[in-house]
């Protein structure tokens, strides 16, 4: 494995793992009733204008090349949550992280060289702002979240 690789790899390990400590594991399913909303176009740039979008002031983590990642706390009506934040250098470094993040579970927003990952009400809600795909890591991690 290549020193990038690992540092992907553990980065994504320790985002899971932040993510955990911060959130718990607490399940509040949280079903929203009401219609479908129309989504946003999929946010893009810098991983301050991501956060700024949600009104999160990011808590740096990693800033380095290939990632940046923080830590974002947001409360303000929409949705109330903590979630990791990372932004890649290239699709390629996004992919890998999120294939090695997805195996610890939880779920994670994905848009152009970004993730958001948090409790599964959380990243629905972050959707509606940003835009994205939704995509679920493992699922005898996430517990029957």
């Amino acid at each position: 494995m290549s020193v990038t690789r690992q540092r992907l790899a553990v980065s994504a390990a320790a985002a899971v793992a932040a993510l955990t400590m911060l959130t718990g594991c607490g399940s509040d399913d949280g079903a929203s009733g009401g219609g479908e909303k129309k989504l946003p176009e999929t946010a893009t740039g810098s991983l301050e204008h991501i956060a700024s979008e949600v009104g999160c002031k990011p808590d740096m983590q990693t800033d380095a090349d290939t990632i940046r990642q923080a830590i974002c706390k947001n409360s303000d009506g929409d949705f109330n949550g903590r979630f990791v934040l990372a932004t890649f250098a290239t699709d390629r470094g996004q992919r890998e992280w999120l294939n090695g993040a997805k195996d610890y579970g939880g779920y994670y927003l994905v848009g152009r060289k970004w993730v958001a990952v948090g409790e599964q009400k959380t990243v629905t809600a972050l959707r509606g702002r940003l835009g994205g795909t939704m995509e679920e890591g493992s699922a005898h991690m996430n517990g029957g979240h």
